[in-house]
């Protein structure tokens, strides 16, 4: 069976990072429909994770309608606690980890953006992303309760504890089945499907480039440098299959390798204000919009050529079903 490929955008706010705002901007949505026509030339099948701000307003309601109307994308949930009702925690960079919320205000705010997607949109969203990858157990068994059967919110090989975040550096860029709230152990047959963000090492060997970068986390390693060095020389080459991150080359190489490794399903992910020049530092200039889009023309020709699959989320669970293994 080939490789499959989901790509999946968070697709949020323009001022997203402005935690005290009491209105938003979604000016960027506006970018979407040109995205969608690129994924049609190339057949990908998109996985769009909407916040409240994008799924309550007029303008972005109705570029998104268009979209779904084309019949080639999903759309699913994506939760910023600062920007979803309701309001009732101080408005900080602690509280924007909707790990760190109270579960019954997890419950209210999940609850309500699900109920704003399907009344706005028309669509029974399925398929989960956390803001900021703020996950936890407690969030896992909210949206199962809401009727979610795919998360996307583990970032493997990652530590976000410096950021308030989740530690998801023993996690392994695989698919699997868990059931709640025990989203690190995998079970045959469980009751949702992680298809986590794809990141990896050039080196091919996960586990062990893993564990050597965890070495390396130490006081001395970082006062050194040594992850630097390394990587400089090729030694530990991590690589996040994301064109925010990394360019064509590098998301090519790391997509031999988790073809080398048997790989089920990977996940392309980027946020919908990389599509606009201001609003992030990744994408200033207009012309950093046009290097954007060549840089995921240039990998979408190789996963074309490659003959992967590209899938929607709500396609993953199908796909492992399918495989009869899991992916390693």
């Amino acid at each position: 069976m080939p490789m499959h490929i989901a790509v999946t955008i968070d697709t949020e706010e323009d001022n997203w990072g402005d935690y005290s705002r009491e209105a938003y901007g979604v000016d960027n949505i506006k970018k979407i429909p040109a995205l969608q026509k690129l994924f049609d030339e190339y057949r990908i099948q998109p996985t769009y994770l909407v916040t409240y701000p994008v799924a309550t307003n007029k303008n972005s309601i109705g570029v998104l309608k268009k979209v779904l109307d084309g019949g080639n994308c999903e759309i699913g949930m994506h939760c910023h606690p600062w920007s979803t009702p309701p309001f009732e925690e101080e408005r900080n960079a602690y509280n924007s980890m909707l790990c760190n919320l109270s579960y019954d205000l997890q419950q209210k705010k999940l609850g309500v953006l699900h109920e704003a997607i399907e009344g706005n949109l028309g669509v029974r969203a399925t398929s989960f992303r956390a803001g900021r990858w703020g996950y936890s157990e407690a969030v896992s068994t909210v949206i199962k309760d809401l009727g979610y059967r795919v998360d996307t919110s583990i970032t493997p090989l990652t530590d976000w504890s410096e950021y308030h975040g989740p530690d998801f550096s023993r996690q392994m860029p695989k698919s699997y089945r868990f059931n709640t709230p025990e989203i690190y152990r995998q079970i045959d047959g469980g009751e949702l499907l992680e298809v986590p963000a794809t990141i990896g090492y050039l080196q091919g060997n996960i586990a062990r480039c893993a564990a050597v970068e965890r070495a390396l986390d130490t006081k001395l390693g970082r006062t050194l440098r040594l992850r630097g060095i390394l990587n400089r020389v090729g030694l530990l080459n991590k690589v996040w299959l994301s064109p925010e991150a990394s360019d064509a080359r590098q998301m090519i190489e790391l997509t031999k390798v988790m073809i080398a490794a048997n790989c089920d399903i990977i996940n392309m992910f980027f946020h919908s204000t990389s599509l606009q020049a201001g609003l992030s530092f990744i994408v200033t200039t207009n012309a950093d919009e046009v290097r954007f889009a060549d840089r995921m023309r240039e990998y979408f020709t190789f996963i074309n050529e490659e003959g992967l699959e590209p899938i929607t989320l709500f396609e993953a669970e199908d796909v492992m079903q399918r495989s009869g293994k899991h992916d390693s």
